[in-house]
C-alpha cells in the first residue's frame, strides 16, 4: 500500500518580510521545475497562503496610516 505524505498544518510567518522570504523562495523552487507534482501543489498552497498573509499586513498598515493621515492617505512625496 503506497503512503501518502504526511500534511503538516502550515504555521504563519512571524512577520512580512518572512512571509515574502519564503514566497520568494517558494517561487524560485517553482520555476526551477525540478519538483515533483505533490510538492508542487503543496508548495503551490503556501504560495497562496503566504500571499494571503501580506496582502492582509500591507492592507492593515494602510488602515492605519489612513487614521493617522486623518482618513486620507498620503503619498511619500507629499508627507
Amino acid at each position: 500500500m503506497a503512503r501518502t505524505p504526511k500534511e503538516t498544518p502550515a504555521t504563519a510567518p512571524v512577520s512580512y518580510e518572512a512571509a515574502v522570504a519564503e514566497l520568494e523562495q517558494l517561487v524560485a523552487a517553482i520555476e526551477a521545475g525540478q519538483m515533483p507534482l505533490d510538492r508542487l501543489l503543496e508548495s503551490y498552497r503556501r504560495g497562496a497562503e503566504l500571499l494571503e498573509f501580506c496582502r492582509a499586513r500591507l492592507k492593515a498598515v494602510e488602515d492605519q496610516v489612513q487614521v493617522l493621515e486623518g482618513g486620507q492617505l498620503k503619498t511619500w512625496a507629499d508627507a
